[in-house]
């Protein structure tokens, strides 16, 4: 058959439904990250009217038209379910006369490429925020393969997919009993204040020192930095060595309390705004430590307890506040054990996604080569 040119714009419309009935609630509601997954918002909308929010079906896209870096916000609504995003975003879907010329999944192969990426932003237009219009969308054009082609390619993307998913169900079990076992302690034991286990670090880099300059997410965890660093001025960064954590002060901009255990054998550098410490290890482990920082009732007493008005923080002196059961060291190390399986599995689950996310152009070039013969 051979391969069939078109534009993007011949094969989608705009879907512009909103929640007006407000059937859909705040836990309907969802982001898309620049990794081109649907994730729960770790915006606060608390109070927020949702009636304007987007609706997305099954088998629906969306995108953030505001382009970050060299990426864009998109996702694709492979689920059963449908959920709501905020209103400044754009949602669209194949037209229905289009539908046994594309598959949707397909479709999403091809933007999930970072060749797709920089066309994109090359196409995008502003000063202070670029934009990908609709218009710029509809405009891109692209080679189709014929449909059964499009579905070999696409049951190779799926199988990687359902396989990834399955290992991640198994990670998040094992989440479940970390929660749990701790849910038990607090309930078995008195809690005690951090503060007599905790010693407050600040060591500045220094010139002609590491310039291994990480981030702390939201996900708490290291990070590349998001903005730009310039690494021959590391000088005031503070250092955090192994098995120290840091934490971000801010929770207005986070909504949740980010922090990072360095598990790794070198040193590593924060912003000096951020704050270091260690454990005392023969009374608290920091893996032990880091299971209630990573709970999402931590999350929320950080949150309730932070204070200020343009920026809310949660200071080092919040901080040695907080009460926790404290068990002999042999229960934490048994905990522990299963938190850094917990740890293992989802560094191997990322590289899953990582795999998954690779091998998108591969199987794109591979379906227009297969029709080329």
């Amino acid at each position: 058959m051979g391969l069939t040119k078109c534009t993007i714009g011949d094969l989608i419309e705009l879907t512009t439904e909103t929640n007006a009935d407000l059937i859909y609630g705040a836990d309907d509601v969802r982001g898309m990250t620049i990794t081109k997954q649907i994730i729960p918002t770790k915006a606060d909308v608390t109070g927020t009217n949702l009636n304007k929010f987007l609706v997305v079906h099954p088998d629906e896209f969306v995108y953030n038209p505001r382009t970050h870096g060299k990426r864009i916000g998109l996702g694709y609504n492979d689920t059963d379910e449908s959920f709501i995003i905020s209103w400044n975003n754009i949602s669209f879907r194949v037209k229905e006369n289009m539908k046994s010329t594309v598959l949707p999944e397909y479709l999403f192969l091809h933007f999930n490429r970072s060749e797709w990426d920089r066309e994109a932003c090359y196409r995008s237009w502003g000063s202070s925020t670029e934009v990908f219009s609709w218009e710029a969308l509809c405009e891109m054009e692209l080679d189709l393969p014929s449909f059964p082609i499009q579905q070999k390619y696409v049951a190779v993307y799926n199988a990687m997919l359902q396989n990834q998913r399955s290992y991640e169900r198994g990670l998040e079990d094992l989440k479940l009993v970390c929660d749990g076992y701790i849910e038990d302690l607090r309930r078995k034991m008195p809690c005690e204040k951090i503060g007599p286990y905790i010693d407050r670090y600040d060591v500045r880099n220094g010139e002609d020192s590491t310039q291994n300059v990480m981030g702390i997410s939201v996900y708490k965890e290291f990070r590349i930095p998001t903005s730009k660093v310039n690494r021959n001025e590391l000088a005031n960064y503070k250092v955090v060595k192994p098995r120290q954590i840091a934490f971000v002060q801010t929770t207005h901009n986070e909504k949740v309390f980010a922090y990072a255990f360095n598990n790794t054998n070198e040193d590593i550098v924060v912003s000096s705004v951020n704050e270091v410490f260690s454990t005392d290890e023969s009374q608290l482990l920091p893996e032990y430590l880091s299971m209630f920082f990573n709970r999402t009732e931590f999350d929320r007493y950080a949150r309730f307890h932070s204070w200020g008005s343009a920026r809310e923080t949660f200071t080092w002196n919040d901080l040695i506040e907080v009460e926790i059961p404290v068990p002999k060291i042999a229960i934490q190390r048994s905990i522990s054990n299963i938190y850094n399986a917990y740890k293992a599995r989802k560094e191997i689950n990322e590289k899953l996604k990582a795999q998954i996310k690779d091998i998108c152009p591969i199987l794109i070039k591979g379906s227009l080569e297969e029709e080329s013969y």
